[in-house]
This record gives C-alpha cells, structure tokens and sequence, in this order.
C-alpha cells in the first residue's frame, strides 16, 4: 500500500511542478555560471541607452534577472546612477530588486526545501539557522547582514514558507539604504554635485550603522542559541 502511495505522491501536481521548477533554477544556474559575463558599467550604459525611451523598462528586467541568479547586483546599482541620476536610478534599481527577488522567492517555494537548500550550498545552514520560521525583523537583519549575499535570503525565505508579506515589507525597507549608497556613488561619479554628495555620504553612514546592528543582533542571537543547548 505504501509503494502504491509513493508512486502517487511521485506524479503528484506538487511533485511535477517542483520537478519543473528544480530543472529551471538547475538549467539557468548552469547557464549563467558558463556563459554570462556581467557587462561593465560602461558597456551596460551602452545597452541600456541602445533602446531610447525603452532604455529603463530594459535596465529593470536586467536587474530583476540578476537579481535571481548569484550574480551581484552592485553594476546595475551602479549604472543607474550614472544613467538615471539618485531620484531615478534608485526608482528603476530598486524596481528591478524587488522584482527579482520576489520571482527567486516564488521559484524556490515552488522547489521546495530539499532542492533549494541543494542550490544554496554552502549558505544553506545559515539561511536555515536565521530565517526558519522567521517574521520581519529577521527577515530585515538577513538582508542587511554582511557577508550574506541578496540570493540566498530570496531563496532561503522561500523555502522556510517565510510570510511573502514579511518577506516584501522587510525587503522593501532594508534595501532601500544598500541601494541608495550604490546609486549615489554612479550618480556622483559622473556629476560631483553637493546633492549627490551629501545622499552619498548620508546613505553609507547608513549603511555602516545599520550593518553594524544587525550583526550585533546576530552575534546575540547565536549567543543565546549557543547557551541554550
């Protein structure tokens, strides 16, 4: 009898669809790894200005595809600035973000746990440590913590069944400084003004601050783990 139910939890929908969706991050994980090369800032300038008024409805579906994948995201960030300026790059970067990190999200809740956190490497332990049964402010020290990549938080959440809520809410907010910081620093390489200066400075303060407690926050954490076993 139990075979019989195996066999049919094998061609269940759920098991067919986590199937798919294993052979597609598999597939592109492969793909990007052998065969993307990350433009540099100049050149994706190049692209980007290549489609005219299109230009930033394209830079947003590249962003949100590496945003997906391993790849960090800091050139977009970059050439938004340099593109759009802080108010418009940091509209069309965070776009992208958000929206790429909402898809890993879903194909990894899609995948399910065992073949995402096969995916995930050596992360895995410390996406499962951290985001297991996880609500918003773990899901906002994850983002900010150093050390841990954007992917591995998009998948890990996705897998552990993190409230999508939670998940965009604590997204949202503790990218916003990451991003600014990169932004800025395109924007005002290629205009040194007092503007982009001062949001310069202001968002890399930030981001050293709020870096700084969350891995306060994190080192408590262990430690009040560690002491419990």
């Amino acid at each position: 009898m139990s075979s019989g139910g195996d066999r049919s939890d094998a061609f269940s929908p759920r098991s067919i669809i986590s199937l798919i969706a294993l052979i597609i991050l598999g597939v592109s994980f492969l793909w990007i790894s052998f065969n993307m090369d990350l433009p540099e800032p100049e050149e994706m300038r190049e692209i980007i200005l290549g489609y005219g008024w299109a230009g930033w409805l394209v830079f947003i579906g590249i962003t949100a595809a590496i945003a997906v994948t391993p790849i960090p995201i800091t050139v977009p960030a970059l050439v938004a600035g340099s593109l759009y300026g802080v108010v418009g790059g940091t509209l069309f970067s965070f776009s992208g973000v958000i929206l790429g990190s909402w898809i890993g999200y879903w194909l990894a809740r899609t995948a399910g746990q065992n073949i995402t956190f096969k995916l995930l490497g050596r992360h895995s332990s410390t996406v499962k440590k951290y985001l297991n049964n996880a609500g918003f402010w773990a899901m906002c020290t994850a983002r900010l913590m150093p050390g841990l990549p954007y992917w591995p938080v998009n998948y890990g959440a996705g897998a552990l069944g993190v409230k999508q809520h939670a998940f965009i809410s604590a997204t949202f907010l503790a990218s916003i400084p990451g991003q600014v910081s990169l932004v800025a620093l395109g924007a005002f390489a290629v205009k040194q003004s007092v503007f982009n200066g001062v949001v310069l400075v202001a968002a890399w303060i930030a981001v050293i601050t709020l870096t700084i407690i969350s891995y306060r926050y994190w080192r408590g954490t262990s430690t009040d783990s560690d002491t419990e076993q």
